[in-house]
């Protein structure tokens, strides 16, 4: 069992945790993830681990409540503990060599965006962190991609944050301006991500893509977390999660991603129920 450190609302349905796991946190890198199970009876769920303290022994997630799982986790306070916390799993981002990337993040998805862009800023990287966001109340990271990044491009749906548009938008004027970027690192809502990827194919960018399926085992024998790319079958837990994003077949994905939508709505409401006057 591992305990939660550190419990910070980030914004009304978004979570951060730091959770003690210093043997998780010995080899954690940027593009990895945990499989947790917030109790004993708790389904198993991957998070991409959104940081890491060696030295403390702690690793950071971020999570948006979106099911029964993370409704669940989200009940648990600082002190108390989580039943299972396994990883890091996953292949870890590729950064050796990059000297310019552009990291594009859209909504929770900027949870996973951030540790990426940070390591490559690290190394010494010239990284252009773009983030998107419906509006300036679901923001999240600010502080932190400012640091993590040399140009920071805000984008919004509303303009209430940043620019009025799509992360899309902000990508092709930067192309088009003359920025030549080594890779693009796009992480985020399906949808989000394959326009950002038929974007890059055009100008003939490599682009990497962070896939988060459903997934139960974590070690590819469940096969529930399979994708198509470049024609062949492709298991996100073991394979990826990162993939290169113009060979991913997003349609398949984003069928799949909405198989069990009705179910997780009507679990989430029932443990919302359940939970109704606990805290």
């Amino acid at each position: 069992m591992n305990k939660i450190l550190r419990k910070k609302a980030l914004n009304p349905t978004v979570t951060l945790m730091e959770v003690d796991a210093p043997l998780v946190a010995k080899k954690a890198e940027p593009g990895q993830f945990i499989i947790l199970r917030a109790d004993e009876e708790g389904e198993r769920i991957p998070l991409t681990i959104a940081d890491y303290d060696r030295e403390k022994g702690s690793i950071t997630i971020i999570f948006q409540v979106v099911g029964a799982s993370t409704e669940a986790l989200n009940h648990l306070s600082e002190g108390d503990f989580i039943h299972d916390f396994v990883g890091p799993l996953g292949r870890a981002t590729h950064t050796d060599g990059l000297k310019k990337v552009a990291v594009v993040g859209g909504g929770v998805g900027c949870a996973i965006a951030y540790p990426v862009a940070k390591k490559l800023h690290q190394l010494g990287c010239e990284v252009t962190a773009i983030a998107g966001f419906r509006n300036q109340d679901l923001v999240i990271l600010e502080e932190e991609f400012s640091a993590a990044s040399s140009r920071f491009v805000k984008m919004s749906d509303d303009g209430s944050w940043g620019e009025k548009g799509l992360v899309t938008d902000a990508l092709k004027k930067l192309i088009e301006s003359g920025e030549q970027f080594d890779q693009v690192i796009t992480i985020g809502p399906l949808i989000m991500m394959k326009f950002v990827c038929r974007l890059t194919k055009e100008y003939g960018i490599k682009t990497v893509a962070s896939m988060n399926p459903i997934m139960i085992d974590g070690t590819g024998m469940c096969g529930g977390c399979r994708l198509t790319v470049g024609g062949k079958v492709k298991f996100a837990c073991v394979d990826g999660p990162e993939f290169d994003g113009h060979e991913i077949d997003f349609d398949e994905a984003i069928a799949r991603s909405n198989t069990y939508r009705d179910f997780e709505r009507h679990a989430y409401e029932e443990t919302c129920n359940l939970f109704k006057g606990v805290d």
